[in-house]
């Protein structure tokens, strides 16, 4: 095992121009040095890093922090950062396929779509629960999943996936089955398919387009908090706080492989060239796992409160983690393929 060890990270210093009218506002980006490829860069939100999300295209970078706002951070020249007036803490933000639109989603219960190039906001989605966890658009883009907690005991009614058509904007199904709050939900591949993960130590696996339950996944011994096909689509992840990864065959269900970590696990993703896994959580370690074998490969340490998000670059060549408390987003260098 290698460990990535940044004891003294360069900084990238984040200022946003708040308060410019709708739409874009401008971000003042204050760059003390340029992180060596050795290092990460690290990104100070200037309050807590709840969210974070690579476009599809490899463009851009958005985060989401606790004061409700969020950024739009190139990854290529020629472009200037940009931020968004959500409003409120962002739990959960997602690309459209063609990097488009984005939504975001937090606090209050609403889901906002963006137009990314001209800030535009398009929709205001209002899902009736008390706050919003988790967002995903379909493979095709025309579908928005959202998962929620309910603001109640009794019903149970907010502790489910919505579906949302993004051509109206317009609720069109809520899966329900679910007993707590929906944590994270994700697609297959295909688009056939829709997975979600719960606080009540369940997963669940949807037929998108007859809107019923496939099957319920049932092993981890604690909430669940993250869920994710491979980008083949045969495998299926999901985290827990009981500190374990496991790793389901999609097509039936069955119990492939469990990784173990010491803490709760409270991020998880593939690569998108699903050689490797990723995991984060309470005791601020980003770990790097050999996807076929299962083998730890990799540690990257630095954070100095629970990560709270993963996100890798589209072409899988880094590794983004949003540090929750510590405010910071770290973007860890890594070559993929191991």
């Amino acid at each position: 095992m290698s460990i990535n060890r940044t004891t003294l990270p360069t900084l990238l210093y984040l200022t946003l121009t708040l308060g410019v009218g709708l739409g874009c506002s401008p971000v003042a980006l204050k760059v003390s040095q340029v992180a060596p490829s050795s290092q990460p860069q690290v990104l100070n939100l200037g309050s807590a890093a709840l969210a974070l999300t690579y476009s599809p295209d490899g463009q851009l970078m958005a985060t989401g922090n606790g004061a409700g706002q969020v950024m739009l951070l190139p990854q290529v020249s020629g472009m200037a950062p940009r931020s968004l007036p959500n409003q409120s803490a962002v739990n959960a933000l997602a690309f459209s396929p063609d990097s488009q639109l984005l939504a975001s989603a937090g606090g209050d219960g609403r889901i906002r779509i963006w137009e990314v190039t001209t800030g535009r906001l398009r929709f205001t989605l209002q899902p009736d629960t008390y706050y919003v966890t988790s967002l995903a658009f379909s493979p095709d883009g025309k579908q928005l999943a959202s998962g929620s907690g309910d603001n109640t005991a009794l019903s149970g009614l907010g502790n489910s996936v919505k579906l949302w058509d993004m051509g109206s904007g317009n609720l069109q199904a809520s899966l329900l089955g679910h007993t707590d709050v929906v944590t994270a939900v994700g697609y297959s591949p295909d688009g056939i398919q829709l997975a979600s993960a719960s606080r009540d130590n369940t997963a669940r696996l949807w037929n998108v387009a007859a809107r019923r339950e496939i099957r319920t996944l049932r092993g981890h011994t604690d909430d669940l908090t993250a869920v994710a096909f491979a980008p083949n689509g045969q495998q299926l992840l999901t985290g827990s706080a009981d500190t374990t990864l496991k790793l389901w065959t999609a097509s039936s269900g069955e119990l492939a492989r469990t990784l173990s970590t010491a803490t709760p696990i409270v991020a998880a993703a593939f690569s998108p060239d699903g050689t490797a896994l990723a995991s984060a959580g309470e005791d601020r370690v980003v770990r790097l796992w050999n996807a076929q074998t299962g083998r730890s490969v990799r540690v990257f340490l630095g954070h100095t409160a629970p990560i709270q998000a993963l996100a890798f670059a589209p072409n899988s060549a880094a590794l983004a983690s949003g540090g929750g408390l510590d405010k910071t987003v770290r973007v860890w260098p890594w070559g993929g393929g191991e």
